[in-house]
């Protein structure tokens, strides 16, 4: 654990040395759980965020995007059960004054069975070598088996009591395991209670007329009022879907881990409208599509993993999270849930408006079923970046910090090189970036001796650093150097175009689906 505590703290660091993540409004000594998008980090997020869109609605006819409003009105959140029901289990350790979510201390205990299973995985691959077969040890190994049952058999009880709202017994399952605070050692508890995690604000110019509001919490309800403004206008046809990335609001009592829990993030949702009775299927069809999505970007298959859900919320019949190997574990970085026509019969009855589709080949009315794809696009940030952050060992014992970011998402595509600061050479790389720049985000780096440049645009996650030296006024060809593999070709001027595109072009990433 202490391995990946040490890995975890690199990726912050370097998130900010080289101008990702920065702590928000730092000067002032920050905000809890609050953090700014830098120079690099925005174009990150920004080619995240275009990645999916080209991939949910660029490339499927039947979807289209929408952008709603950060403020709704307030019986929205009424009909949508979050006034009532949107909140986590809190439980306060008496002795470290410290707030906790409950149902995080008990996932965190499990966290800590799931490592044993891994040390116990890591130790029979040595004790084998080649004739180790992963999957049937997991299936096999009698102390392994052990851990599993007990991992399931907590969460199963810990699902199940939080479904009945039945609190006492999350409080005593959080003694039984003998969980201890994180801070002080004690265990001295109080009773579990319920905390609502909407912020309220007011709109109006005065504080006896003003309207109570909500920061949304969700995307979702933004795309579900609009249902039918967008059907007709689109004049879609069910199946259809409604996408959407933009900012929620969440008062998390325990905000931690850096941008994988945060209390302002970015969704990118997709509400996918489907004829009732046809809902498992299409939810099905979403799980395989997501997963597909998520591996095209190469980060490991191994690090992603399906878990379906015990507890179910109040509107969804199934429920699976896809789970990415963070740092500290596997952890929800999105989620696929048939919400059934609960969120559409809701603003129905509490708007008064009905909400339906007229299927012309059945000739009837009828509220649409939803499968729902949501996804966290700073976690997404934090899976891509924590990822890519390696440390290699070079053939002349030295070691580089490198970002390998995938290329298509990799803030800046080229750095353009001159060798030395004279001769003309500056101004060639000056050319080669304004003839780039139209279809590439280029920079130009002419401080420090090239072989630091190569470090430092390592380290930044830059796919290529194309170098023009004294030969390149000789016969126009330049040294294009690959990050990943550092190996350096020579090339013509006239070439770099179609060489950097081939690498970074979305379509070939996509395709991989």
């Amino acid at each position: 654990m202490a391995n990946n505590d040490d890995q975890f703290k690199k990726v912050i660091s370097h998130a900010k040395e080289y101008g990702y993540v920065f702590q928000s409004s730092e000067i002032y000594d920050g905000l809890s759980a609050v953090y700014d998008y830098a120079h690099n980090g925005v174009e990150l997020k920004k080619n995240i965020r275009d990645y999916w869109w080209k991939a949910m609605v660029q490339m499927h006819e039947n979807i289209v995007g929408i952008d709603a409003s950060i403020f709704m009105h307030p019986t929205t959140w009424k009909a949508s059960g979050h006034v009532d029901a949107f909140s986590d289990p809190l439980i306060d350790n008496k002795d470290s004054k410290k707030r906790y979510r409950a149902d995080v201390l008990v996932e965190d205990y499990c966290a800590k069975i799931e490592a044993k299973i891994e040390k116990e995985v890591k130790k029979a691959a040595k004790r084998f070598g080649e004739a180790f077969n992963n999957d049937e040890f997991l299936n096999t190994n009698p102390r392994v088996l052990g851990y599993q049952e007990k991992i399931k058999t907590i969460l199963s009880r810990l699902g199940k009591s939080l479904e009945k709202e039945d609190l006492a017994d999350v409080k005593a399952l959080i003694e039984e395991l003998e969980i201890a605070c994180p801070l002080s050692g004690s265990r001295n508890w109080t009773d579990v209670k319920q905390f609502n995690l909407m912020f309220g604000t007011k709109l109006g110019a005065s504080a006896e007329t003003a309207m109570d509001l909500y920061l949304r919490p969700e995307t979702a309800q933004g795309i579900f009022v609009n249902f039918l403004n967008v059907q007709k206008t689109s004049r879609m046809k069910i199946p259809f879907g409604i996408a959407q990335t933009g900012k929620a609001f969440r008062n998390e009592i325990v905000a931690r881990q850096f941008i994988f829990r945060m209390r302002e993030f970015e969704q990118m949702e997709m509400q996918f409208f489907v004829k009732p009775g046809t809902q498992k299927e299409w939810y099905e069809q979403w799980k395989e599509t997501r997963l597909k999505w998520h591996l095209s970007l190469g980060l490991g298959k191994d690090n992603y993993r399906f878990h379906d859900h015990e507890k179910l919320a109040h509107y969804a019949d199934a429920a699976a999270d896809i789970e990415f190997k963070f740092p500290f574990g596997f952890k929800e970085l999105e989620g696929i849930h048939s919400r059934t026509d609960f969120d559409l019969k809701a603003h129905e009855e509490f708007s008064g408006k009905k909400l339906q589709y007229f299927d012309h080949e059945d000739n009837q009315s009828y509220v649409p079923y939803v499968v729902e794809t949501s996804i966290g696009l700073d976690r997404m940030f934090l899976a891509v970046f924590s990822n890519a952050l390696v440390e290699e060992e070079l053939e002349n014992n030295t070691t580089r910090t490198v970002l390998k970011l995938p290329a298509v998402l990799a803030p800046t595509k080229a750095a353009i090189l001159p060798l030395v600061k004279k001769d003309g050479l500056p101004e060639v790389a000056r050319q080669i970036i304004d003839d780039l720049k139209w279809d590439f985000n280029v920079i130009y780096d002419e401080k420090d001796a090239v072989g630091r440049r190569y470090r430092r645009q390592d380290a930044n996650g830059t796919p290529f650093c194309i170098t023009v030296d004294h030969d390149t006024l000789e016969n126009q060809t330049v040294t294009i150097r690959h990050r990943d593999t550092m190996e350096q070709q020579r090339v013509n001027i006239s070439d770099l175009k179609s060489i950097i595109k081939q690498e970074v072009d979305v379509k070939s990433w996509l395709m991989k689906m």
